[in-house]
C-alpha cells in the first residue's frame, strides 16, 4: 500500500512515500535560512516559499533518483496530506496540492493530525523495515518541539488522552527566545546545545523550574524566560543587538566561525548561561515525565518533537526511565525530529486499513489549532 505524503505545518515542504510503516522517500525542503534574518517564521514568506517548492518537492519524492516517469503517481494507492495544527497560511498549500493530486490521479484523501504523526515517529522504518519495533500499548507520549509541549497517553491507534499540556510557551519556544536575548540568532536551540557541551557545571545559575509545585502536568515557560531575560538585565549583561546573521565571537555554524554581533562584552560566560538556561528547561521537562508516570504508572516513554533532536534531554529521559525499569522510545531516525511528511505517510497507513478516508475533498480545510 503505497502513500503519497505531503506536510507544509510550518517551515519545511515535505513529500515522502511510504508503504505500511517503511519509507521509501523522503523529501524536505527547509526554510531556515530565508527567515533566520527575521528571528523567526514569517508567515508570508513560508507560504510563499511552500508555493515555489511544492511540485518540485512532489517529483522529487515520487523519483529520488531523477527522470522516471511523471505517470508514476498511478501506482500510489492514496494521498495523504496534514491537516493541522500548524501555521494557517502554509497548511493551506500542502491541502490544495493534495485535493489537486487525489483529483487528478483519482485517489482516495486522508486527512493526518501533525501531532499524531509525531507521536507515531517513534515506530517510522526505513526502506529495509528496521528498527523492527512492535506497538505494545499504552505509551505515555511527551511532545516537545517549538508550538508544543504535552502529555498524551497513547491508549491505542487513534486512542489519545491528553493529561497535561503547556499554558503558554512551548519549551523548544522558549530554547529559541532565550537564544535571541543571547544574540544567537535562530533557531537558537541547536547553538545552545554546543555552547552547553563545552560546560562542565551544567547549571550554574540555577534559574526557575515553573510549575514543579502545581498538582497538574502542565508546564509553562513563560516566566523562566522572563526571569531569564530580568537576570540578563539586572546582573549588567546588555541583552545583545545583533548585527543581522551574525553571533557572538567563537560559535561556528556549519563550520564557519561567526564575528560577534553584540554591542558590549558579557559580564557571564556565554556558555554557562546557555547550559544553565537549557538545564531549567530539561529539568523541569525531566521531572513533570516523573510526575506522570508516577500518575499514569506507565514506563513506556515515547518522547518526540524537535527538542528530542539534543543528546543531553535524549539521556536524562534514558536515566530516568531506568527508575522505572520502563522503555523509552525517540524518533527511529534523527531528520523524524523536525517536521516531515514520513510520519504522515505511516499515520495514513494505519488510516486506510480503517478506511478513514475524507469523506468529501472539496471541503477539507486546514486546522491550525488542531488538537488530538
Amino acid at each position: 500500500m503505497h502513500i503519497l505524503a505531503i506536510d507544509t505545518s510550518c517551515d519545511e515542504t515535505s513529500v515522502a512515500v511510504t508503504d505500511g510503516r517503511k519509507v521509501l522517500s523522503n523529501v524536505i525542503y527547509s526554510q531556515v535560512l530565508l527567515h533566520k534574518k527575521w528571528g523567526g517564521v514569517v508567515p508570508s514568506i513560508a507560504k510563499r516559499a511552500h508555493e515555489e517548492r511544492i511540485n518540485f518537492v512532489v517529483e522529487s519524492a515520487c523519483h529520488p533518483r531523477g527522470g522516471g516517469d511523471p505517470e508514476l503517481l498511478n501506482s500510489i494507492d492514496y494521498i495523504a496530506v496534514t491537516q493541522g495544527p500548524g501555521l494557517a497560511v502554509a497548511l493551506e498549500v500542502g491541502i490544495k496540492k493534495a485535493k489537486e493530486l487525489a483529483k487528478k490521479y483519482r485517489k482516495k484523501l486522508i486527512a493526518v493530525n501533525h501531532l499524531e504523526g509525531h507521536i507515531y515517529s517513534a515506530f517510522v522504518q526505513n526502506s529495509q523495515g528496521n528498527p523492527k519495533r512492535d506497538f505494545n500499548f499504552p505509551y505515555l507520549a511527551l511532545i516537545i518541539s517549538g508550538g508544543h509541549t504535552e502529555f498524551v497517553i497513547f491508549k491505542n491507534h487513534f486512542e489519545y488522552e491528553i493529561i497535561g499540556q503547556t499554558l503558554d510557551d512551548a519549551a523548544g519556544e522558549a530554547l529559541d527566545k532565550a537564544a535571541k536575548l543571547l544574540g544567537l540568532g535562530y533557531p537558537g536551540g541547536p547553538v545552545l546545545e554546543r555552547l552547553a557541551k563545552e560546560v562542565r557545571n551544567k547549571d550554574g545559575h540555577n534559574f526557575p523550574r515553573p510549575m514543579l509545585k502545581s498538582k497538574d502536568l502542565n508546564f509553562s515557560f513563560s516566566g523562566l524566560k522572563t526571569s531569564f531575560y530580568y537576570f540578563l538585565k539586572s546582573n549588567n549583561h546588555v541583552i545583545p543587538v545583533p548585527i543581522r546573521g551574525q553571533a557572538p565571537a567563537g560559535i561556528q555554524l556549519n563550520g564557519s566561525p561567526i564575528r560577534s554581533g553584540m554591542t558590549k562584552e558579557s559580564k557571564y560566560d556565554l556558555r554557562q548561561l546557555a547550559s544553565s538556561f537549557q538545564e531549567a528547561v530539561f529539568d523541569t521537562l525531566i521531572k513533570k515525565t516523573e510526575k506522570a508516570i508516577k500518575f499514569t504508572t506507565i514506563n513506556q516513554l515515547i518522547v518526540v518533537g524537535g527538542v528530542v533532536a539534543n543528546f543531553r534531554l535524549r539521556k536524562l529521559m534514558r536515566d530516568l526511565i531506568k527508575k522505572y525499569n520502563g522503555e523509552v522510545l525517540f524518533p527511529s531516525y534523527k531528520y523524524l525530529t523536525g517536521d516531515n511528511a514520513a510520519m504522515i505517510g505511516i499515520v495514513a497507513g494505519f488510516k486506510a486499513e480503517k478506511s478513514l478516508f475524507v469523506e468529501d475533498v472539496g471541503r477539507l480545510d486546514r486546522i491550525p489549532r488542531m488538537s488530538l
